[in-house]
């Protein structure tokens, strides 16, 4: 894993692709959805019990029950989304709830997101985790992405 911040405390943005979820952000989340797996985590920062690694390869697997995906925000983040809208077609009465970056002008948030997904912008910048610890704000802003039968995210 890559340090989050230079010797001067500023995050940075090379080099790092995994952003651990901040605590308080997943608790709202799962106290909505009750998520049955953390499809996109580690044996340090899992959010629940039932969870894929990088060894488990869960671009691979099959997901079960409500998913939460906070993926690696690198160049094959495509493929994680691509992934997320076909398991909620492959059974559409569960919730695939992501957390991404809010790059809107790529091709993966036109062909996948904004045609089949509930979207919630998060306002201002996420200060991810780093050893369960909140870093500095994140370089980039992000949304919460929800594929499955329609509903507005977080506001209810």
């Amino acid at each position: 894993m890559t340090n989050f911040f230079n010797p001067s405390g500023a995050a940075l943005t090379s080099n790092k692709d995994d952003w651990e979820t901040p605590s308080l952000l997943f608790r709202k989340l799962n106290e909505k959805y009750s998520f049955d797996l953390d499809a996109a985590a580690s044996d340090e920062n899992h959010k629940v019990d039932n969870y894929f690694t990088a060894n488990d390869d869960a671009l691979k697997q099959k997901w079960g029950g409500n998913v939460f995906v906070n993926p690696p925000y690198g160049r094959n983040i495509r493929v994680w989304v691509e992934k997320a809208y076909q398991e909620s077609v492959r059974d559409p009465n569960r919730k695939i709830v992501m957390l991404v970056p809010s790059r809107t002008d790529t091709s993966y948030w036109h062909d996948f997101i904004f045609p089949h997904a509930d979207i919630e912008f998060i306002r201002g910048r996420l200060k991810f985790e780093v050893n369960g610890q909140a870093g500095n704000p994140a370089p980039f802003p992000s949304a919460i992405v929800v594929f499955g039968k329609e509903e507005t995210c977080l506001k209810q």
